[in-house]
């Protein structure tokens, strides 16, 4: 045995099973995801090339919905390459490095989600309750502190977790009972101490969720009181009409997440892979239906794909 293998406290490569349980139906189960991986793909680019392109689009608004169009790609590629690989080719094996880094990939990019789903909310509040300051206050120099600042608080939270998951010794075998590198999930098969992992995750977690929540229902609260102040019904439609895709992009995002922490806290006698098939529901849903309810919702958008047809038709 190499001094190597007698050093190391963790294994060279982790095992991910896929969907325990559910073994047998991965091969018809990748179906739906991998269209709706191709979906997310085409439409997340497809919103990136058009934000790109029109230099109409070049407004506060439009660079949010950028960035979080780009954080949905990233959050999907992160983890459906290599479920699709288990479903169809049995290929389990991940590095264990490889997996610390799909992990952080995972729960940064889902920070940084929430975050920017925070900034256009405050973009909105900023354009119904504000109007006239719009321009003043979103400027350019603004929307990239606030990017930045997106990074900075998902890298500061992320980055301790791999290097203490690295230093556990794994007693319990290399099996990871999911169907990608999930904190808790490689959490479980350490030996010792893991109540700071444990107390950290959960911290994390209800920080970021109850926090942004928390500042998005109040822009909200501001911004139908601002609203209903309006004149005219028409004004009010066409005002609280601008927030109807951010609000189909929060409800997208956060309710597979409350439905997920719920279950996890009630049906504690489900069975595993409904609580694995929600998680991957959280990292594929958003991808796939943001850029669909902006296409359809958001008018510049809808005109410039239009536009487009239009042209290869001429």
């Amino acid at each position: 045995m190499s001094a190597s293998n007698i050093t190391s406290t963790h294994p060279a490569a982790f095992l991910l099973v896929g969907i325990p349980g559910l073994e047998h139906l991965h091969v018809w189960i990748s179906i739906p995801f991998f269209f709706a991986y191709t979906l997310a793909l085409l439409g997340n680019c497809t919103l990136l090339f058009i934000i790109w392109a029109d230099a109409a689009l070049h407004e506060p608004m439009y660079l949010f919905l950028a960035m979080l169009a780009a954080i949905d790609l990233v959050l999907s590629s992160t983890a459906l390459p290599k479920m699709l690989a288990i479903f169809w080719f049995r290929d389990q094996e991940i590095n264990f490095y490889a997996c610390l880094v799909q992990m952080f990939f995972l729960h940064s990019f889902s920070i940084m989600e929430s975050a920017v789903l925070l900034a256009m909310a405050f973009d909105r509040y900023v354009a119904i309750c504000k109007p006239l300051h719009y321009t003043t206050v979103l400027t350019r120099s603004l929307i990239i502190k606030i990017g930045m600042a997106a990074v900075a608080r998902a890298l500061t939270l992320m980055t301790p977790l791999p290097f203490l998951l690295r230093h556990f010794h794994y007693c319990r075998g290399p099996v990871i009972a999911h169907c990608y590198c999930e904190h808790m999930a490689v959490v479980r098969l350490a030996c010792g101490d893991t109540r700071f992992n444990n107390i950290y995750g959960i911290a994390v977690a209800m920080f970021i969720v109850v926090l942004d929540l928390l500042f998005v229902m109040l822009s909200y609260i501001f911004i139908l009181q601002a609203v209903l102040q309006l004149a005219s019904q028409e004004a009010r439609y066409k005002a609280f009409g601008t927030c109807v895709s951010h609000i189909g992009a929060i409800l997208s995002t956060y309710t597979p997440v409350v439905v997920s922490s719920v279950m996890h806290r009630v049906a504690h006698c489900a069975a595993p892979h409904v609580h694995i098939l929600l998680a991957i529901f959280y990292l594929l849903f958003p991808p796939m239906v943001n850029p669909i309810i902006y296409g359809v919702k958001t008018k510049q958008i809808h005109d410039y794909v239009l536009s487009l047809f239009q042209r290869k038709k001429v």
